[in-house]
């Protein structure tokens, strides 16, 4: 840190700012690094997981999917420069969680980047922390909106992501990685695979219940509308998962390196499994399971990036790719319970909760100690290194975070929908037209759209326009009448009868 005068002339007190230290030898590279992984990371949300969702869900769905996570990461980010930055990883206020405050004077923002509750500086300013930390928690809220797809209400989603995130990732990210009584009981999460996947995949499976189910044509009829949209998605958060893992040493560090290879060891491995499982199950080898395979591998890796070896990620892959495929498709399929009252869209909860626990207590098993000092722990490795109580840390972490978000994730949707009167399931008639029904426009626009086919189905309703039809001067009748002539064409040999 560095004392510079703004003007020769200025009789003020210098502002204090940071400058890369002469004593650390790394220059600005750090800082270049940091903002680097966290521009992966927010890759990840816009424009990876948009497209993901756009096209994994039916095609009346699509604007709806993307638009979610669109939203959640705008509105995290207000929020975050505001209060839950400080409320996260502040001067500590409770055992579990920071003082709100606001990080918008520009004397905060150019200073050193500093932990206070942990007493730990980084050398790159207190923005690029902050900025880093922000896609975080954005994406926790966009995995969230994954279990809520194809029938939450958009104006309780918008009501929901503040309160999720003051109330609900506040505490787990200050308990776990800002110094509160987790950080210091020696729980270990790298990046995130306790205070983003499990709780993400907490909140969806609770919140799914209080939402309730999709349209049961929905459900039954579920098939993607664009899966190579789905593996654009998939290749984004695959590669953005190196500044998701590879960043949060907050250093160009070699440990940096080891959790970027090891992730990307683990995700392979996980997809692997999860691909042969489906081959000798369904006999066939399913593109969306690769996807979910890949998904549970990297989340499985993040609370152990950094401090496993590398046969330690190949194991993680052994567990994410098997333990969340079998209670996806063999324990929850069979609980009629669950598959009556949780309608968990993209199955979050295994993807994600179920995964992010393997890894949390893999992390437990195969810790090193090296790795461990790499990453500025003081704990002995875990119980491969003779320090079981690790697992029970791991645990205790684990439980925590699942048993904060089921009460908090609950008590906020309860709040949405009885005391400021918001529903939180769409109307049946919005359901049953989707993306124009909610927000009046389509993904698709070149002709009639399944909302249209919806909205004939409504009894004692004349059929609706497509809003972009509408803006296009489109109707149903043109649209209509421009099929019936490209038929009544005589073709052209050489030229395709396609519409294009």
């Amino acid at each position: 840190m560095s004392t510079t005068t703004s003007s020769n002339a200025s009789p003020t007190p210098s502002p204090l700012w940071w400058t890369p230290s002469a004593e650390s030898g790394v220059g600005s590279g750090d800082n270049a690094w940091q903002l680097t992984a966290a521009s992966l990371v927010a890759l990840q949300s816009v424009p990876g997981l948009m497209v993901l969702y756009a096209g994994i869900m039916k095609k009346k769905w699509a604007v709806n999917s993307a638009f979610m996570a669109f939203y959640a990461f705008a509105a995290v980010l207000v929020c975050w420069v505001l209060w839950a930055y400080e409320a996260s990883f502040g001067k500590q206020m409770l055992p579990f969680v920071g003082q709100p405050n606001n990080v918008l004077g520009i004397d905060k923002m150019l200073r050193q980047s500093y932990l206070p509750s942990i007493g730990l500086g980084q050398q790159f300013p207190l923005a690029t922390m902050i900025y880093f930390q922000f896609v975080f928690a954005a994406i926790t809220l966009v995995i969230t909106a994954g279990a809520f797809l194809g029938r939450m209400n958009f104006y309780a989603w918008m009501i929901y992501v503040p309160l999720w995130l003051t109330l609900s990732y506040t505490v787990g990210a200050f308990s776990i990685w800002g110094g509160g009584f987790l950080f210091k009981l020696g729980v270990i999460d790298y990046s995130g695979g306790y205070v983003i996947h499990l709780s993400s995949g907490t909140a969806g499976f609770v919140g799914c219940y209080w939402i309730g189910p999709r349209l049961a044509q929905d459900r039954v009829n579920a098939q993607p509308n664009n899966i190579l949209t789905v593996l654009i998605g998939a290749g984004i958060l695959w590669i953005g998962w190196n500044g998701f893992n590879g960043g949060d040493p907050y250093a160009a560090s070699a440990d940096a390196g080891v959790a970027v290879l090891n992730t990307n060891l683990c995700t392979a491995m996980s997809l692997l499994v999860w691909v042969t499982l489906d081959v000798i199950k369904f006999r066939k080898p399913s593109v969306i399971g690769a996807v979910q395979g890949m998904i549970t591998g990297l989340v499985a890796i993040t609370p152990a990036a950094g401090v496993v070896a590398g046969w330690g990620a190949i194991l993680l892959g052994l567990g994410a790719g098997s333990v969340p495929w079998f209670t996806l498709n063999m324990v929850s399929k069979r609980v009629n319970f669950i598959e009556r009252h949780f309608d968990d869209t993209l199955d979050v909860f295994h993807t994600h909760l179920v995964a992010g626990f393997v890894g949390g207590f893999g992390t437990g098993l195969w810790a090193t100690v090296d790795g461990c000092a790499a990453f500025g722990l003081t704990n002995p490795g875990g119980a491969v290194a003779g320090n079981g109580k690790q697992l029970g840390y791991q645990l205790a972490g684990a439980f925590f975070i699942i048993g904060w978000n089921m009460v908090w994730t609950s008590l906020i949707m309860l709040f949405i929908k009885h005391v400021l009167r918001i529903p939180l399931r769409m109307s049946e008639e919005t359901l049953l037209l989707g993306d124009d029904g909610m927000h009046g426009e389509g993904a698709y626009t070149l002709g009639p759209c399944e909302a249209h086919e919806s909205g004939s189905r409504i009894e004692g309703q004349a059929p609706r326009e497509n809003g972009h039809d509408m803006e296009l001067g489109l109707s149903r009748s043109d649209c209509r009448s421009e099929s019936e002539e490209k038929r009544k064409k005589p073709s052209v040999p050489g030229e395709s009868s396609s519409s294009g």
